[in-house]
């Protein structure tokens, strides 16, 4: 059964590290500018995502959804409030500890593949660990590589790959690492449906196979459906909750109600 579009509930106060949630933000601003010419990207979002759970974020081009991922994956400052990552409160943390965080607990999966060109697929998937100083799990590398169809293009640099086996290449640059949080800003949006269907597929087997915990934004209602939840921006405020695997015409119905102004 669907669940109805929900107001998110508020949750005041200062949260406490919680080890049921991979990451959570409490009063969450983002403001570019300043003075007139400001813009309030994000206005007040609390949000909590368990772990072991694929979330989608969507709204209105505009709305918030993608500096709201930027922020709590340590990619942007807020303005104001608190992100709290892996139970890390991100606040305290300076640049280059920032840094360490993201390496060592947030996979990112960007719409434009971010490959370095002159490095091979195997090379592109182990760079971060090594940058980070870690060492890779073998096992997982090949569980993860033999998952997504690689196998017989780690050799291969980008250029010599299809946007959909790049596309799996940043999957699995993101997976290797085993992050606490794997965030994905638009991951189908540059590739054709079937390509599009075996990226998602392989994010939801992360969920349900391995643990992982997904953060996907998305424009794409069938994108969405993928996903456990589904939660709904716009005007920079969290405004409402689809669970439960929504179908897209549900997702696309509460995307056109909140065009309208009329979300409930």
């Amino acid at each position: 059964m669907q669940t109805p579009t929900l107001p998110v509930p508020s949750a005041a106060g200062r949260a406490a590290p919680d080890a049921a949630l991979a990451v959570s933000a409490r009063g969450l601003r983002r403001t570019y500018g300043a003075g007139d010419a400001a813009v309030v990207a994000l206005d007040g979002v609390d949000v909590d995502v368990p772990r072991g759970t694929f979330t989608a974020v969507m709204g209105p081009s505009g709305s918030g959804k993608s500096t709201l991922v930027h922020c709590l994956a340590a990619l942007d400052r807020p303005s104001a409030g608190e992100v709290v990552l892996d139970g890390v409160d991100l606040s305290g943390l300076d640049d280059e500890r920032l840094s360490r965080l993201r390496g060592a607990r947030v996979g990112f999966v960007f719409q434009g593949f971010n490959l370095v060109p002159v490095l091979t697929a195997a090379e592109n998937i182990r760079l971060p660990l090594r940058l980070a100083g870690g060492t890779v799990d073998a096992g997982w590398y090949r569980t993860v590589t033999e998952r997504l169809g690689l196998t017989d293009r780690l050799g291969h640099r980008p250029h010599e790959l299809s946007g959909g086996q790049q596309q799996r290449v940043a999957v699995a640059r993101a997976l290797v690492s085993r992050p606490a949080v794997l965030f994905a800003d638009e991951p189908t949006g540059n590739l054709d449906t079937t390509t599009g269907h075996e990226v998602l597929d392989v994010l939801r087997a992360a969920v349900r196979e391995h643990g992982q915990t997904v953060v996907m934004v998305t424009h794409d209602p069938v994108a969405a459906s993928w996903a456990d939840r589904v939660l709904l921006m716009a005007d920079g405020r969290l405004v409402g909750r689809l669970d439960g695997h929504p179908e897209p015409a549900v997702v696309l119905d509460a995307l056109a109600r909140l065009s309208r102004g009329s979300a409930a």
